[in-house]
């Protein structure tokens, strides 16, 4: 088909579109784009719910309103990858990409459902194309989603870089402490392992990953009384855990 031919056929689609959004906008006293977002805060809080039939009703609602709205391709994407209908969850990621290439919340879910799916190094580049925007106030969250994604595939070179950096930017974060407290412990730095797992639980509470890890820094360093103290409160406040089941299986 020639070029020429292919604008002609595309000029009524276009018309219609503008056409629909002004009915939108004439019968409900909305903005497409406002009536979209409303749609979505509804899906969102449908999708929290566990509601996930009526939250693709609105989300999809928020499409049909307005096609150009990328939080709402955006969150059909989230929805759809937790049903499992992934092919669909890619497409509406895409759309909400290409709608808004430098938006980090877009880019992160993006981001997590590339990871998830095998495929790190294209996860990768959404989660530093989030941070290269001046503009995003939490750029911690994306180097921590960085970092996991590479931890999940293997990469601790690159997942430890990435921790440091969101660290850098916000030193409270919780995810990428306990990741620390982790890696340290593995590399055989037990004060540092210490010292990140003290700093996790000045912004967090205790759970068994982070007293299974207290646990085994703590026996290293030969502090048993505070090993004690962690396995006490591993045992009490979580004794069905995969950690609390390992614990056990060590005693004499």
């Amino acid at each position: 088909m020639r070029p020429y031919t292919l604008t002609l056929l595309l000029a009524p689609v276009l018309m219609l579109s503008a056409c629909t959004n002004a009915n939108v906008q004439s019968e409900t006293g909305y903005e497409p784009s406002k009536l979209a977002s409303v749609n979505v805060q509804l899906g969102i809080a449908y999708m929290k719910q566990g509601e996930n039939k009526v939250a693709l009703k609105k989300l999809k609602h928020a499409v049909e309103v307005d096609s150009s709205y990328p939080m709402a391709h955006n969150m059909l994407g989230v929805l759809y990858e937790r049903l499992g209908e992934y092919d669909k969850a890619d497409n509406e990621y895409r759309r909400s990409v290409s709608l808004a290439p430098r938006d980090p919340q877009i880019l992160n879910n993006y981001g997590q459902f590339l990871c998830q799916r095998g495929h790190p190094e294209e996860a990768e580049k959404q989660f530093l194309t989030a941070v290269s925007n001046p503009l995003y106030s939490t750029p911690e969250v994306a180097y921590t989603n960085a970092g996991t994604c590479m931890e999940q595939n293997g990469d601790m070179a690159h997942a430890e870089g990435y921790y440091r950096k969101a660290l850098q930017n916000n030193p409270r974060i919780p995810t990428a402490l306990l990741r620390m407290t982790r890696i340290s412990y593995d590399q055989k730095k037990f004060l540092s392992a210490r010292g990140y797992l003290q700093r996790y639980l000045e912004v967090a509470p205790q759970t068994p990953e982070s007293l299974w890890l207290g646990i085994r820094i703590e026996r290293q360093l030969g502090d048993h009384d505070t090993e004690a103290s962690y396995a006490l409160l591993l045992r009490s406040k979580y004794p069905e855990s995969r950690q609390a089941q390992m614990l056990k299986e060590e005693a004499p």
